[in-house]
């Protein structure tokens, strides 16, 4: 059987219409086994990104460090190219994380918050990562670790298999990676019990299986290029670590202690990737990144002081001076990095497109990063930044960072690295559209002062106004994506014996022309499908999309109630070779319509998207499964019959036509008012697709809205509910009294 490189190397058909064979397993390579029969080098290289979790710029070595050892990372720091202006690009994990797959600065990207700072905390359909991005032209990808994009639940477009990662092993959500003893962890789409953690036991260190899961990553795909996004949550609070080893006799606090012995552990945990590649001979045909995600913490008692662990910088995790967001960055490569050290600054924006450059896979042209693949080889003609970008909105507090603020941490803050002249502003109300104004200016020169200890705003204003309106224009709000690969379109429902439409794009969002585009569609078998477009272009144009459609019939004995698997497929010809994008989506067979009057909660819903938790029936609180809260309430009166939602949501109920008036009160319930006075949304109605009603701005001072609407005829009646004030975190809503009248 051919490899699946070998394979995307001869083919770019479109995808029949027949179900997607499923490769065969690949045998895991013992350790000490040769892989391909490419020369090295010659190959595409197998690609990790190696992420800490708020390692300091000053906690390794070959970056100053005195205290904790890191012998690993400061030889292929040797070895390799060392950052000396390496930069996250934000100042706490959630939106840094996010540029980083996204290629986005936090002006653009979709993550700008971390999620208990009342910001989206998820990724969207329109996220484009490295892993889909390199998965096109053949990489087995996996991402083991810390992925902190919720909500943590399958199926969904946050989810690491819908952003491009075939293999996933570790912690979905944001706050369960603060666990290094978790009693589970998940692998693709299913919780795995630790049975030996359970009840708060301490066992097992989850760090250990996911450097287990990565070595076995490496061993099985040795004999094909891969990803590997390796993301372990050390050295990030609280201080946990079976054993704190050559520190355990320093005369340190205990959490100190177990920091430096985390830093330790993630340098030794490098090293066995290293050697496992030496071991199967794989070290000159694989590129190695080694970098964080933010500056270093001090929560949980650790003291950064002790270690320097920003070294000679300003600032903290949570600062958007240096020492927040200035960080290690390492590539090693033998053969393919030419070792030395670089002043270039390099924002972590850049690893998409460099991974594509080195993958020969083509990448989305609207993203804010620049390929540094030639710095790696040694060229001196990589491309520069005119400008870097950060922003902050952070509710989080900790003393160290807070002083570096001037007690200034929850506010919102902006910062600008042009050349060596670097803005931060801060705005006393937590609104970004606040005017110049009413900002507070910093600028400092780092030339001359890398440790941001001279504001030279008032010397210099001009300089200070022109980095303040890049900064005005590094925002968007929202920012328009240009397509990119497969985008596949359903119906909100699949009637037995009905035919619909499908309709898939593929869309050549990077900034070079394709040839011999197709589309093609898979259905599940016994459906029919029949194409009504041509499906192929010999010419794909950069900017261009490529647009099919088909009719599907599902056969009359489908199972109802059934969520039903459709897959487009897009194939090309790109300049570094054949790219694959398929693009998979579900649409149901309807449950059954109701045949008397029912309220909602007691009906089974067609789909429920929920941003936050599941779909309450019956319950009222925002974090806990349905039947557990008490009866929804407006203004002290309780209504036992309700759905409770958290902005975004949309649900979708099959009333068949048989329904003719649907009432219910919609509004933020009082269990929400108690957790805070924020939340505001908005609701609407929709049937068949059609606009039905429109809200007020919902907020728990305004109280509920009535809604009585006709819904004489309609088959999908959906109930959609959306952020109104950029605060999702207290957006939790409520619809009181849903219920439909049948005739």
């Amino acid at each position: 059987m051919p490899s699946r490189r070998t394979f995307l190397a001869g083919s770019t058909a479109a995808l029949g219409l027949t179900a997607t064979a499923t490769a065969a397993p690949v045998a895991r390579a013992a350790p000490g086994a040769t892989a391909p029969a490419d020369a090295p080098g010659t190959r595409q290289p197998n690609l990790v990104v190696v992420l800490a979790d708020d390692l300091g710029y000053g906690e390794l070595g070959a970056y100053g460090q005195k205290l904790i050892t890191t012998p690993r990372l400061d030889r292929l720091a040797a070895e390799g190219l060392r950052f000396t202006d390496a930069y996250s690009t934000a100042a706490v994990c959630a939106p840094s994380r996010g540029s980083l797959l996204t290629g986005l600065h936090t002006g653009h990207a979709t993550v700008r918050a971390n999620p208990s700072s009342g910001g989206q905390g998820s990724l969207t359909a329109a996220d484009t990562t490295f892993a889909q991005v390199l998965k096109a032209r053949g990489y087995r990808t996996a991402v083991i670790g810390k992925w902190g994009f919720g909500p943590e639940a399958p199926g969904q477009d946050s989810h690491p298999a819908a952003r491009g990662f075939e293999e996933f092993y570790g912690y979905i959500d944001h706050g369960h990676a603060h666990q290094y003893y978790p009693e589970y962890l998940w692998h693709n789409d299913v919780k795995e019990p630790i049975p030996a953690n359970a009840g708060g036991a301490k066992a097992v260190y989850a760090p250990d299986l996911l450097e287990r899961r990565a070595l076995e990553f490496i061993d099985d795909h040795a004999a094909e290029p891969f990803l590997l996004l390796l993301t372990p949550n050390v050295p990030h609070a609280p201080s946990d670590v079976p054993d704190t080893g050559a520190y355990a006799a320093r005369p340190w606090s205990a959490a100190d202690k177990g920091h430096a012995a985390q830093v330790s552990y993630f340098d030794a945990l490098v090293g066995k990737v290293v050697d496992r590649l030496r071991a199967l001979g794989l070290e000159r045909d694989t590129v190695l990144l080694v970098t964080s995600d933010n500056g270093p913490h001090e929560e949980g008692g650790v003291n950064p002081d002790l270690f320097d662990a920003n070294g000679p910088l300003r600032g903290y995790k949570r600062n958007l001076y240096e020492g927040g967001v200035r960080i290690p960055l390492v590539a090693w490569g033998p053969g393919r990095v030419r070792p030395g050290t670089t002043d270039r600054p390099t924002p972590l924006t850049d690893v998409l497109p460099t991974l594509a450059e080195l993958g020969g896979a083509p990448a989305p042209a609207d993203v804010d990063g620049l390929s540094a693949a030639p710095l790696l080889a040694g060229s001196p003609d990589a491309a520069r930044h005119g400008h870097l970008y950060w922003f902050r909105d952070e509710l989080g507090v900790t003393s160290r960072a807070n002083a570096q603020d001037a007690k200034r941490a929850t506010w919102l803050a902006e910062a600008v690295r042009r050349e060596n002249w670097k803005a931060v502003r801060f705005a006393p109300e937590r609104d970004h559209a606040l005017p110049d104004a009413k900002w507070q200016v910093e600028l400092y020169d780092l030339a001359a002062d890398p440790g941001e200890t001279r504001d030279v705003a008032a010397t210099y204003p001009a300089r200070a106004a022109e980095l303040v309106a890049l900064m005005r224009a590094s925002w968007k709000d929202p920012y328009p994506r240009t397509g990119f690969g497969t985008r596949l379109t359903l119906p909100a429902l699949a009637v037995p014996g009905e035919a619909f439409t499908v309709t898939a794009t593929l869309d050549n969002g990077s900034p070079r022309p394709w040839t011999t585009a197709a589309l093609g569609l898979a259905a599940p078998a016994g459906w029919t499908v029949t194409a009504t477009s041509p499906a192929a272009a010999q010419q794909l144009p950069a900017g261009a999309r490529l647009t099919a459609s088909w009719q599907v019939t599902p056969p009359a004995d489908a199972t109802p109630a059934t969520a039903w698997t459709l897959t487009a497929e897009g194939t090309a010809l790109a300049p570094g070779g054949p790219v694959r994008y398929p693009a998979k989506g579900t649409v149901p067979t309807p449950p059954p319509p109701p045949t008397r009057d029912s309220y909602l909660s007691d009906l089974a819903w067609i789909s429920a998207t929920n941003g936050w938790g599941p779909v309450e029936r019956d319950a009222s609180n925002g974090k806990n499964a349905a039947g557990d809260g008490p009866p929804i309430s407006f203004g002290g009166t309780s209504y036992p019959k309700g759905l409770g939602v958290h902005a975004p949501s949309d649900i979708a109920y099959h009333l068949g036509g048989t329904a003719v008036r649907f009432t219910a009160l919609v509004g933020i319930d009082d269990f929400s008012a108690k957790q805070s006075a924020l939340g505001a949304t908005r609701a609407r109605v929709y049937g068949d697709g059609r606009l039905l009603l429109t809200t007020p701005t919902l907020t728990a001072a305004g109280g509920p809205v009535a809604v009585d609407l006709d819904v004489r005829g309609v088959r999908v009646l959906r109930l959609v509910v959306e952020d109104a004030n950029d605060r999702t975190s207290f957006d939790h809503t409520s619809w009181a009294l849903a219920r439909v009248t049948v005739a």
